[in-house]
């Protein structure tokens, strides 16, 4: 069943794509005030970040399910898995957000400078990036999924981007436990 017409798959990716990286990089710039999101307890808004590692480890573990139910032909374990991923980075997403409105945007790094400067921002960076460049290809096989029955899947280039994107997704998760860590962790 075609959820999503073949012929906007890439428009749909594009106009998803901007939508999303403008809401995160206004959310990150502090550029929504924080009166347009409700008010939380602090103790809410302390805890995001763990609940975040969290979810993390949760999206590491069933995007490595998908990956795997595919590779042995088990298709429903796949979209299952696939889609339960997506549904937890939306769920991270919508929680990173409301922090960086609720707190006018990143927090400070509370390390030695040294630290900061070599170790931090370069995987931080990194972490970023990864996340950037991933939200397009998500949306893309996502979309691809969803416009084609399972049976044309494999006629398009669903599997090769998604390969891509599963690598950059569970890089991009495993960097951002290591940012957590340090941030909440270890400093």
């Amino acid at each position: 069943m075609e959820y999503v017409p073949r012929e906007r798959v890439r428009l749909l990716t594009a106009v998803l794509s901007v939508v999303s990286l403008a809401v995160v990089f206004a959310a990150a710039g502090g550029r929504i005030p924080s009166s347009s999101v409700p008010a939380a307890p602090e103790w809410v808004i302390e805890t995001i970040p763990l609940v975040n590692a969290v979810i993390s480890a949760v999206a590491i573990g069933t995007i490595t399910i998908g990956w795997r139910a595919i590779r042995r032909g088990a298709i429903e374990r796949h979209r299952v898995a696939m889609v339960a991923s997506f549904g937890l980075f939306v769920g991270f997403l919508a929680l990173y957000l409301y922090r960086l409105t609720v707190t006018g945007g990143p927090q400070p790094f509370p390390g030695p400078d040294p630290v900061y400067q070599f170790v931090y921002l370069p995987l931080l960076a990194i972490h970023i990036f990864l996340a950037v460049v991933c939200i397009p290809l998500l949306y893309y096989v996502l979309l691809l999924a969803f416009a084609h029955p399972i049976a044309d899947i494999p006629k398009t280039s669903h599997a090769r981007v998604g390969r891509i994107a599963a690598t950059l997704w569970l890089i991009s998760f495993s960097l951002g436990i290591v940012v957590f860590v340090l941030l909440h962790v270890v400093y």
